[in-house]
């Protein structure tokens, strides 16, 4: 009597896992399979630009395309780099870039922890006004900001374009390491503090370092607006020796047509330096790295 009820019981138990365990199977799969998907068609233009950039221009060129090149050749990475202003053009990029990224920074942490950590008179304005600058199209401003920049006579120079890129990142990276200030325990702070830290010594050995994700996020999307934009710079720089890579581009369609082959292959090596920043800090870019750090 007792077996039979253990078995009816097991087996009322076991029933309805089992009923789910191939529904949850299948969920899984689907999420999946749509996963993969979406996964190649985000990387098919990539992978389109690089092969691109290893096929003969009469390849690239031709209407009976392929999957895969049927010759491959580096020649136009040789006439990429070979292209005038090249060395130039790497080295405007950096500058600006690189300059843009660390101020922006240096800013915007500065920003985020006055507004997460301290209470002040327009606080909450302060954010809907760096919210709704976000909202804001870049070619709403640009004829403002060119007449300004020409006033101060920042048309053709690094520092202006630098400010455009530092003022164009820095609300959206306030806002965003704002989310790691408020998120990191006020306790770590005030017991470096007791324990003789002055606030800014509180903030370089406790707080700076618990912001390694945020700044990591802010400094890759900083870099990729920086790094990939080409309005701001085209309208701003006219010098030929001060242009970006994106401007500098340009230079491979002329009257006569334009180098494809070539022009992939600059393309994929302008994506490089994001690619290699982003996998040196993407250790960083782990969360909870406050989790238990303060004892119940």
């Amino acid at each position: 009597m007792s077996t039979s009820t253990r078995t009816s019981t097991s087996t009322a138990t076991d029933t309805p896992a089992q009923v789910l365990r191939p529904d949850r199977k299948r969920n899984r799969l689907g999420y999946n399979i749509v996963a993969l998907v979406t996964a190649a068609l985000m990387a098919f233009p990539v992978y389109w630009l690089i092969i691109s950039s290893l096929r003969p221009n009469h390849e690239i060129r031709s209407y009976d395309q392929t999957l895969w090149p049927s010759s491959l050749t580096f020649d136009n990475f040789a006439r990429a780099v070979e292209q005038d202003n090249f060395g130039t053009a790497i080295r405007s990029s950096l500058i600006v870039s690189v300059t843009a990224v660390v101020g922006g920074m240096i800013i915007a942490t500065l920003a985020a922890l006055a507004i997460g950590r301290f209470r002040f008179f327009g606080r909450k304005a302060l954010m809907m006004v760096m919210i709704l600058v976000q909202m804001l199209p870049p070619t709403a401003m640009l004829i403002p900001i060119y007449l300004q920049l020409n006033a101060m006579g920042g048309i053709d120079e690094y520092w202006g374009l630098i400010v455009v890129y530092l003022v164009s990142t820095l609300p959206f990276a306030t806002i965003m390491i704002r989310g790691f200030v408020i998120n990191i325990p006020v306790e770590l702070e005030e017991s470096a503090m007791v324990d003789g830290c002055t606030r800014m010594g509180a903030f370089r050995r406790v707080i700076f370092p618990l912001l390694a994700p945020g700044l990591a996020a802010a400094s890759i999307f900083a870099l990729v607006n920086a790094w990939n934009e080409y309005l701001f710079a085209y309208i701003l720089i006219n010098d030929n020796s001060k242009y970006t890579l994106n401007v500098w581009l340009m230079t491979f369609t002329t009257e006569r047509g334009t180098d494809y082959g070539a022009l992939m292959a600059a393309s994929t090596l302008i994506s490089i330096p994001v690619v290699i920043f982003f996998m040196i800090i993407q250790g960083k870019m782990a969360t909870g790295l406050t989790s238990g750090a303060v004892k119940g």
